[in-house]
């Protein structure tokens, strides 16, 4: 019985409770309309972000920015004649930044991001369930920051990340038709029994006959960014910045069991165990998921950022980034039961992610004194490897292009506003993972495709 439920829990949990893409880049209209750039442009308090030296070049004695971006994510699976598709509802990352002049070299703030998150909704009898019915993860970020400006030319900047976060996944521990092979242990069995058997295959042979979901909330734990910036010269600007790792732990999370009918399967179980055990066979166990807690562990991955703004006229702005995403800090989960769950069952799963890069170019114009045109284009490459393919969120690479703009009614205020759409590239995935009943590992495979389309609205203030 013991060893049956190890793998339902494996089961559960084998894949990564987060996967590819949780790492968000909504953090400012301007800049999302830009395609993401940032590393080397004096953003105003927004560069706490995105550069925290950039904010010593503030010229105001203070600047403040809010907004917010509605994400509507799609993504597809097929594999043969079958098809699927998710069903996510719309993500709202926000984001909000304060910055302020304390000396006319040293400028300090604060800021409140989303940086990390991840959804995605496969539907509940879909034929991957046994992997994941549907996933959420959140993060917070405060951010004070402080930045100085050494000469005219150079400046440095750093912050601290207090951060938070929570998440929860759903997977189908019995899926739609996982007893099926109980259907070769009717002959041996009583009468009543069979009939029992035969009448729940029937009834529920089609559809998820056990799922669990999984919640937790995470430790506030720190990082730190920091960065510099130097003006080449009176046009030329270059940017360095560094976000450091930062490993968020989840102490007591909880499941929850769901039944497509709990009390026919339980009396199931009664009758089929003993018939089971006689033929040799170990029983089909519960796993006592929802009777303890577990802890668990994720990296939210460091970035390097290297950036260039090059102003070849006054009207226009022309910026570079590249960026290294540390994904290779998540080699692998673990998580760890308390003792009434299986004694203290712990699971060990490998991710292997690899490091990964991403290349953006954005432009800025300004059409009016009033008014401002931005465009971008980036590619974000995949740190998935193909032998650790799960479409918890399908990694693939992925080209975004933006527009937007922004509008300044009067001196110091501005309505900022972005239109971002990202397609993947499209993939071919596999993923091999153990069957509850059968203890056979089985493949799932498929072609996955994924886009988004990802408004952003925003308001700046500065004085």
């Amino acid at each position: 019985m013991k060893k049956l439920t190890a793998f339902s829990l494996a089961l559960v949990l084998s894949g990564s409770a987060f996967a590819e893409g949780y790492q968000v880049n909504l953090l400012s209209a301007k800049q999302s309309a830009m395609g993401h750039v940032g590393t080397g442009m004096k953003l105003g308090a927004e560069s706490m972000h995105f550069n925290p030296a950039g904010m010593a070049f503030m010229d105001k004695t203070a600047d403040f920015s809010v907004g917010g971006s509605a994400v509507f994510a799609k993504a597809s699976y097929k594999f043969n004649d079958y098809k699927a598709y998710s069903d996510n509802d719309a993500s709202t990352p926000l984001y909000a930044y304060a910055g302020f002049r304390i000396y006319d070299n040293l400028k300090g703030g604060f800021s409140l991001t989303t940086p990390y998150g991840s959804g995605m909704n496969w539907g509940k009898e879909w034929a991957g369930s046994a992997l994941v019915q549907d996933i959420t993860m959140k993060s917070f970020s405060f951010q004070p920051t402080l930045s100085w400006k050494i000469t005219d030319n150079l400046s440095i900047g750093a912050g601290v990340m207090i951060m938070t976060g929570d998440f929860s996944l759903s997977r189908a521990l019995l899926p739609a038709g996982s007893l099926s092979p109980l259907q070769a242990y009717i002959p041996l069995m009583p009468e009543a029994a069979a009939n029992q058997v035969k009448d729940f295959l029937n009834t529920y042979g089609d559809v998820n006959i056990l799922s669990a979901t999984l919640k937790g909330n995470s430790k506030i734990k720190a990082g730190f960014n920091i960065g510099v910036m130097y003006d080449i010269t009176d046009n030329l600007t270059l940017g360095l910045s560094y976000r450091s790792k930062v490993k968020m732990k989840v102490n007591a999370g909880t499941a929850d069991l769901t039944y497509a009918n709990e009390t026919a399967f339980k009396s199931l179980l009664a009758t089929l165990n003993p018939i089971l055990q006689l033929a040799g066979t170990s029983p089909i166990a519960i796993p006592p998921l929802d009777e303890g807690t577990f802890s668990a562990e994720l990296p939210l991955p460091s970035n390097l950022s290297l950036g260039v703004s090059y102003r070849p006229i006054d009207k226009l702005e022309l910026a570079f980034d590249a960026q290294l995403v540390g994904w290779s800090a998540y080699q692998v989960l673990d998580v760890q039961f308390s003792e009434n769950v299986l004694n203290g069952y712990s699971i060990k799963a490998s991710k292997n992610y690899k490091n990964s890069m991403s290349y953006r170019l954005g432009a800025k114009y300004n059409l009016t004194s009033r008014f401002d045109l931005r465009a971008g284009i980036y590619l974000d490459q995949s740190p998935v490897k193909d032998d650790y393919y799960n479409p918890e969120t399908p990694g693939m690479n992925k080209i975004g292009t933006s527009l937007g703009f922004s509008f300044s009614p009067f001196n110091g205020f501005s309505i900022d506003f972005s239109a971002l759409y990202t397609t993947g590239l499209g993939r071919y995935g596999s993923y091999t993972y153990t069957d509850v009943i059968t203890k056979q590992d089985k493949v799932f495979e498929g072609d996955y495709g994924t886009k988004a389309f990802s408004p952003t609205l925003g308001v700046s203030y500065s004085f």
